[in-house]
């Protein structure tokens, strides 16, 4: 029979598991595994998680619903793996995950797109990083290939390329709302149990040295009530994406304490059908740039949108588009798709990404950081991620993967 805790557990998806906990702390372990935040990558931990025989394990999300923050609110791109370097974990997680997600698609029916992407130049310097883009490539084992003008001109007439253009026949596109509802829903079906409305206030590490030995504390305060109330875990995952440093900060001393950063980045939408491209469209990568550049990607539906910018931020809950940003967009936009009707691209949405250091690069080079994702030194059971930003959506699976290695091998 199931244990009944106190209304941490949203009646509002009728589909969970309920699972109410009980106010008093208590030394035997409630739960094999407690993952914290519910994302993309949360979500791919605890049912990579709940495979496991014999164990149970508990996803405890602050917000309403799953996948509510940086998951829902980015390109939707599965990426390659193109930028970020030969040995780095964004690099083998983003090629691991991509495999992997592709694969979960088909079998699952989540709908995806293989539709590839074109990055293009527009100058000699700019053609010299997609050299260097297509050298890296073929170091790492993900195919690329130069395109011709002439042939660029018959495919997509639309697209500006004055320098080249290098294909990327990997990269596609996921609907990931429904790609993190299969993940909720088969999380599920393993035993999983989900906590929501549940922000963590505090964890403790149990155990003679507080170092975890002998399982974690967490307590949660509910959003709706105000009731604070605890549960031990044998082991807890930091996937908090925005708030990991917040989490990571409860359990470390002082002085090694990590400050998050957030880069906004503003989407615009696009609805006239014409001009319009088949493939994905980015500007050729800038070095110790924030993001990947303005960009052509599609939603599921076939729907253009442009983005994301970089736009530094103090505050994660900003999510108002930035429309002082639009003019600045239809000049990045511009530059490869000439003839876009400038009066139809309007605000659409802007998303959150969690960074390590304020102007931090997503890709190799200078200012990149790479995916922290470790058994933190001095403790026993806990698994911490910082800076999971893109490509985390496409790398999700395989930081499941590994995220189970880090505990059990």
């Amino acid at each position: 029979m199931r244990r009944m805790f106190s209304g941490l557990v949203s009646k509002r998806l009728v589909f969970q598991r309920c699972r109410y906990f009980s106010s008093s702390v208590r030394r035997e372990a409630d739960f094999t595994h407690a993952i914290i935040g519910g994302g993309a990558v949360g979500l791919a931990i605890a049912r990579q998680l709940a495979g496991r025989d014999g164990t149970s394990t508990i996803l405890i999300e602050r917000n309403e619903g799953v996948g509510m923050e940086t998951s829902s609110r980015n390109s939707e791109v599965i990426h390659a793996g193109l930028y970020y370097g030969k040995d780095t974990l964004k690099t083998k997680l983003c090629i691991e995950g991509k495999e992997a997600l592709y694969d979960l698609c088909k079998k699952h029916h989540i709908p995806y797109s293989n539709m590839g992407k074109w990055i293009v130049a527009q100058n000699h310097q700019q053609w010299e990083e997609l050299c260097k883009v297509h050298k890296s490539s073929r170091e790492i084992g993900v195919p690329t290939e130069f395109v011709s003008l002439e042939q660029a001109a018959k495919e997509e007439p639309f697209v500006k390329a004055d320098v080249g253009i290098l294909s990327s026949p990997t990269t596609g596109i996921v609907d990931s709302h429904s790609y993190m509802q299969f993940l909720l829903s088969d999380f599920q079906d393993r035993g999983g149990d989900v906590a929501l409305f549940s922000p963590v206030t505090t964890i403790s590490p149990l155990g003679p040295k507080r170092d975890g030995s002998e399982g974690w504390e967490v307590t949660i305060k509910d959003k709706r009530t105000g009731e604070e109330s605890s549960l031990v875990a044998e082991t807890i995952v930091n996937s908090a994406g925005l708030g990991a440093c917040d989490i990571n900060n409860m359990i470390v001393p002082k002085e090694k304490h990590r400050t998050q950063y957030y880069a906004k980045g503003n989407y615009f939408s696009y609805a006239p059908s014409s001009p319009t491209t088949k493939h994905l469209i980015y500007p050729a990568p800038e070095p110790g740039l924030g993001g990947l550049g303005t960009h052509l990607t599609f939603d599921i539906s076939g729907r253009i949108r442009f983005g994301p910018d970089v736009e530094w931020v103090d505050d994660p809950s900003n999510l108002q588009v930035n429309s002082d940003r639009l003019p600045q967009a239809i000049e990045q936009i511009k530059k490869f798709m000439p003839a876009i009707k400038e009066e139809a691209i309007m605000p659409d949405y802007a998303g959150i990404r969690p960074k390590l250091r304020r102007g931090s690069a997503v890709g190799t080079g200078k200012g990149f950081i790479d995916f922290h994702i470790k058994q933190e030194e001095e403790y026993r059971g806990w698994v911490n991620l910082l800076g999971i930003e893109s490509p985390g959506l496409t790398s999700s699976l395989a930081i499941g993967n590994m995220v189970h290695r880090l505990l059990y091998q």
